[in-house]
This record gives structure tokens, sequence and C-alpha cells, in this order.
């Protein structure tokens, strides 16, 4: 088994997350998918979602990747969404899937997740070392 083939296993010795393998996965995609899938993770709650799981998140044994074309097209029809939370999927799309997005839906993310996604556009941009958020 070489090093891509490796594994790590939680802390517990179970399975690995589904962060860490998405993470695995995304290494060597290119800089929109790395930083859509850095924005789903270090959000948290909307990938934490079985709906969203489930469309989004495809898992076949070893394999697990992001479909964001059948995610796109599916997504504000299968999914119950409030406005924060498909205001965030949407740019977050449109970081990984490029394409047209309405920028006033940053309107209604609220301070948390606009952060976030501004970190994501500063990685698209590659710019990691650039600082979001506010000073203390």
């Amino acid at each position: 088994m070489n090093a891509r083939e490796t594994q790590t296993w939680d802390l517990d010795g179970g399975p690995p997350l589904l962060s860490d393998r998405l993470i695995e996965w995304v290494r060597d995609r290119d800089i929109g998918e790395r930083a859509a899938v850095a924005a789903l993770i270090e959000e948290g709650d909307v990938l934490a979602r079985g709906d969203v799981r489930d469309l989004l998140v495809v898992e076949n044994g070893a394999v697990v990747f992001c479909d964001w074309p059948r995610f796109e097209a599916q997504y504000r029809c299968v999914l119950v969404l409030d406005e924060g939370e498909d205001a965030f999927l949407t740019l977050v799309l449109a970081t990984a899937f490029p394409r047209l997005v309405p920028l006033w839906k940053v309107e209604v993310l609220g301070d948390r997740r606009l952060v976030i996604v501004l970190r994501a556009l500063a990685r698209l941009a590659g710019a990691d070392s650039v600082a979001v958020g506010c000073r203390s």
C-alpha cells in the first residue's frame, strides 16, 4: 500500500472522518474545489446534514468525492434550506463549480458564514495568508 492509499483513523481507532477523506480527495483537485471543501468543513453545520451529504458526497468503498454538478442541479428542489443555508451553498458552489452567481446572496449569510465565504474566496485567489474576520 502506497502513501496515497493509507487512510488515517480517528483518535478512537474508528474509520476516518468524512472531513479527512474529503480533504484527501480534494488535495489533487483544482483550487476552487479545495476552497469549497475547506469552506464546507469550516462551516460544519451544512455538511453535518444527512440530506446535504446524501446529495453532495459520493461514498463508494474507499472512494469519496463531491459531485458538484449533481448537487447544483438538484439542491434547491430536494433540500429544505433557510435563506442563510441557501446563500452559503450557492456561494460555495460558485467557488467549486464556477458560474455566475448573484452576489446579493451575501446579505443573508450572517457574520459567521460571511467570514467563511470570504476565506474561501481568498483561497480561490491563492491568498491563504489574507486575514479575514474581526480584530480583537
